[in-house]
């Protein structure tokens, strides 16, 4: 097996099937075919050099000496040098002949190496795979921007807002996603949402929430809401009822209302999503 570090190979008929063959099934294999004598060889090896390292594995540089192994560059049909071929699942799909500039090169691997949204979403489900839900978030945010809102990158922050129990956010999220696109995993996820919306009318919540029904200006009542939902991690739910008793009185019930607000922008931490735009909220009254 290869090493996870190794970003460049020498190759020879030994390792040839294990470089060419098999490593190209986990990641793109660059194979550059060169020779000592050849001075274009000299000038793009370290450029390909200098681009496996920087992408740091995602992609193995495989070196071919093609007279040291002529049988290697004979099966592949190597006719000059240098040659740059790229493999991906067994299969030669790409290359170049000749000595090529850096941003040619470039261009050629971006299309073929994962993007940065690929690799964040293959982070992010890590992270959720060992329930870190709160590391996983910030990282499916980024990727669901920097992506064009990808269905698929947008249904695994919806199963995160989910689990964190922040289901407007959720929602606001599937929403967003295309017709076309809301298939068998899309109805899943939808329906983990209908049943955490439905875990969060617990006995004691339902039981105020029919009391401000009849008091729908009862502060002491809308405060014990937001304390019931706190209390069960429905964070959003919580800030937005603490919020509009603050924006009516900033010191209700001797600062108890402010406290609760600030305890949980403390819990979401400064980074948060959810805790900057209600952070913000607050500023707004407070200067």
């Amino acid at each position: 097996m290869i090493e996870q570090g190794a970003y460049i190979q020498d190759v020879s008929e030994q390792n040839a099937k294990e470089l060419l063959i098999d490593e190209s099934f986990n990641r793109p294999v660059v194979i550059d075919f060169w020779a000592d004598w050849c001075e274009p060889c000299k000038n793009l090896m370290p450029v390909l050099e200098k681009l496996a390292n920087e992408y740091a594995g995602q992609f193995l540089l495989a070196k071919v000496n093609a007279d040291e192994q002529q049988m290697i560059a004979a099966q592949f049909g190597v006719r000059s040098l240098p040659t740059v071929m790229v493999m991906k699942d067994g299969q030669p799909v790409d290359g170049f002949a000749g000595a090529q500039p850096e941003q040619q090169v470039r261009e050629l691997l971006d299309k073929y190496l994962p993007k940065s949204y690929d690799l964040q979403l293959q982070q992010a489900q890590g992270l959720i795979a060992s329930a870190s839900f709160s590391e996983a978030l910030p990282i499916l945010q980024q990727a669901y921007e920097d992506s064009g809102k990808r269905a698929d990158i947008a249904m695994t922050l919806a199963i995160v807002y989910i689990e964190q129990k922040r289901l407007a956010e959720a929602e606001q999220v599937l929403e967003g996603v295309k017709l076309v696109d809301r298939d068998s995993a899309y109805e899943k996820v939808m329906a983990e949402l209908e049943l955490a919306k439905e875990a969060k009318n617990s006995p004691e919540i339902d039981a105020i929430k029919q009391q401000l029904q009849a008091s729908p200006e009862d502060r002491e009542l809308q405060l014990q809401l937001a304390v019931q939902y706190s209390q069960n991690d429905f964070y959003e739910e919580a800030l937005d009822i603490l919020f509009g008793i603050l924006s009516r009185d900033l010191n209700f019930k001797d600062g108890e209302a402010k406290k609760a607000f600030t305890d949980i922008l403390a819990v979401l931490g400064k980074g948060d999503s959810l805790a900057v735009k209600y952070q913000r909220k607050l500023y707004t009254l407070l200067y």
